[in-house]
Formats: structure tokens, sequence, C-alpha cells
């Protein structure tokens, strides 16, 4: 495996935070990025809660490779991603469907792992992870199907099933060449 980026994508409750976690496990060398977010830890994600303030410090002094806001949130990937990616390394983030065509001009040559599962699947994690109101996780499961931007080196992995299943596609996708746009 060469160097690059890629961003995990998908709706909430589908299992990107699982799947970078077994990807990691099974390979060692990837990279997982810690995002940072202005919300406090929760349990199954791993990354650096800050307040607002500081965020918005951060992004001034120029620590993020990329930044964005989604559902009342700010989240930014660390400038280190890309210096990773730059010596060689497989880098992950766990990211947002909406931010992808600002995600692939941060990023040249960033592929996209979409991570996907059933209605059904999605609403009884999102039920279970117990940090949503009924209402807000009906409102997450309309959001589900959100088409990705074109042009983009997008694979797709249902991840419904089996979890041993969606690792085996996940690392697979890890071990394609890289493409040329």
């Amino acid at each position: 495996m060469s160097g690059r980026i890629i961003a995990v994508v998908g709706p909430s409750g589908a299992g990107k935070d699982t799947l970078m976690a077994a990807a990691r496990a099974a390979r060692p060398e990837v990279h997982l990025v810690r995002r940072v977010v202005t919300r406090e830890a929760a349990t199954g994600e791993d990354h650096r809660p800050v307040s607002e303030d500081t965020f918005r410090q951060l992004r001034a002094e120029g620590a993020f490779a990329l930044s964005w806001s989604a559902h009342g949130l700010s989240y930014g990937i660390p400038r280190e991603a890309a210096d990773r990616a730059a010596r060689g390394e497989v880098v992950l983030f766990n990211g947002s469907r909406a931010m992808l065509e600002p995600a692939a001009a941060a990023f040249p040559g960033l592929r996209v792992l979409h991570i996907t599962a059933s209605a059904d699947a999605l609403r009884a994690r999102l039920t279970a992870r117990g940090r949503e109101t009924p209402e807000q996780i009906e409102a997450r499961l309309a959001r589900a199907n959100l088409p990705l931007p074109g042009g983009l080196d997008v694979t797709t992995i249902d991840n419904s099933g089996a979890l041993e299943e969606s690792v085996a596609q996940l690392l697979a996708a890890l071990d394609l060449k890289e493409t040329t746009p």
C-alpha cells in the first residue's frame, strides 16, 4: 500500500468507527485520524473533544487540513493527516458526505469508502447508542441515502450483515491500487 488519504463516510449508525477500528487491528500500518469535534467524547467514537472557542482558535492557527460543520457541531481533520500520507502512510478519517468536495480539494487523490446499512440496521444501532431522541433518529434516517458528489473514487460497503464480511470488503478496498484522476 502506498500513501493515500481515505475518507470513510456514510449515515450515522452505519458502523464507520467500528470498521475503521477493525481495519487498524488487521493492518497496524493504517493510521486512523483522531478528528477534533465540538462534542463530548462518546462511547465507540475516538475524537478530541473541544469547545467552539478552542475549535475556532485551532482553525485560525492552521491546525486543520480540513474543517466543516454538520448537525450543529464543528469537525476538523488535523494537518498531520496530509503529512502522514505524504510520508507514504495509508490514512483513514471519519468524514461527512457533505464535505467530500472540499475534502477532494484538500487531499488530491482522495479515495472514499462509503459505508451503508439498511434502514432497520441504522435505526437499531442509533437507538442502541442512546445519543439521540426518536425524532433525531428519524431525521438521521431521512438523510441516510444522500447522494455522493460525482467524480470521486468511491467504494461502497454495505454493513447491514456480518461485521466480518464488511471488514473483509474494507480490507480489500485498502489493497486497491491508487487511481490516477
